[in-house]
């Protein structure tokens, strides 16, 4: 038995053993694959770790040279009027949640105004806090849009194509722009593919395909957070560090990719409370097979 298998086992009854509403797991180790499904492994959303689809996204283009993350998105949007302070916020802190531009969330919030990217941008900046909100990601995919013209198109071709992902639906907003940080449906073996691909930090099938530190920026430069539950402590860009010594895409009801030097566990489920408690499993199964 394959280490891949010896892990995908352990984690296996452990779903079973605690009732864990999984889909689908994969377990890559080295060059070692093993996965199971509890359903059929058709595509659903992804939520959250559509993220780091996002981030990939950015990466691409500024290793083209059309997008430099550090330079003020005023730059890119000199048609905008922007609140105080927030025109100096940059691709980089809107993909860490740190434009400091308060816009609590709403499950409507794709048509609770006319453009939510105008909304977001005229409201002032705090300055670098850190809050987690989908209008952040929204808006840096609004700002790449002005540089490589459709989102949804420019993913298809540069970072699913490479990877043989096909037709993938990607929920837009009524504007007609992808909804940037969630809207996304993978299937788990195609959440796997991402997975292997920032682990190989970039590079895919001996091709590649983003640049090395946008994979790498997903899990350093960490934005420290206090009074917060271990693994929400620390954010980088679409990356949360933890549990333990893993760190995460993670999706809301579950949709997550762990991270563990070679080794990389990909989980899609429906089950928002147990995903913390699963991962925690996870770190604890990889430490003790190490």
């Amino acid at each position: 038995m394959t280490t891949a298998q010896t892990i995908a086992e352990a984690l296996v009854r452990h779903v079973d053993d605690t009732g864990f509403n999984a889909h689908g797991l994969h377990v890559l180790t080295g060059d070692e694959t093993a996965e199971h499904h509890w359903t059929p492994d058709v595509r659903r959303e992804v939520h959250s770790a559509a993220k780091g689809v996002c981030v990939l996204a950015t990466g691409i283009a500024a290793d083209d040279g059309l997008v430099d993350v550090d330079v003020p998105i005023a730059t890119y949007l000199p048609d905008v009027a922007f609140g105080a302070g927030t025109d100096a916020v940059t691709l980089r802190h809107l993909l860490t949640m740190t434009s400091g531009v308060d816009m609590p969330w709403t499950a409507t919030e794709l048509t609770d105004w006319p453009d939510l990217a105008l909304e977001f941008l005229r409201r002032p900046s705090r300055g670098r806090v850190f809050q987690y909100a989908n209008p952040s990601t929204y808006t840096a995919m609004r700002v790449l849009e002005r540089r490589v013209g459709d989102v949804g198109d420019f993913v298809s071709r540069r970072l699913f194509a490479p990877l043989g992902i096909e037709h993938v639906p990607w929920q837009r907003c009524p504007n007609g722009y992808v909804a940037a940080g969630e809207g996304l449906a993978l299937r788990t073996e195609e959440l796997a593919r991402l997975g292997r691909l920032v682990r190989d930090r970039g590079e895919y099938g001996g091709s590649r395909v983003v640049g090395a530190r946008w994979c790498d920026a997903m899990h350093t430069d960490w934005v420290q957070r206090e009074g917060t539950d271990p693994g929400y402590d620390r954010y980088a860009m679409a990356g949360w560090g933890g549990p333990g010594r893993l760190w995460r895409l993670h999706g809301a009801y579950g949709q997550m990719l762990l991270f563990d030097g070679d080794t990389v566990i990909t989980v899609t489920a429906d089950d928002h409370f147990g995903a913390d408690a699963f991962a925690a499993f996870v770190a604890d199964e990889l430490e003790r097979q190490a």
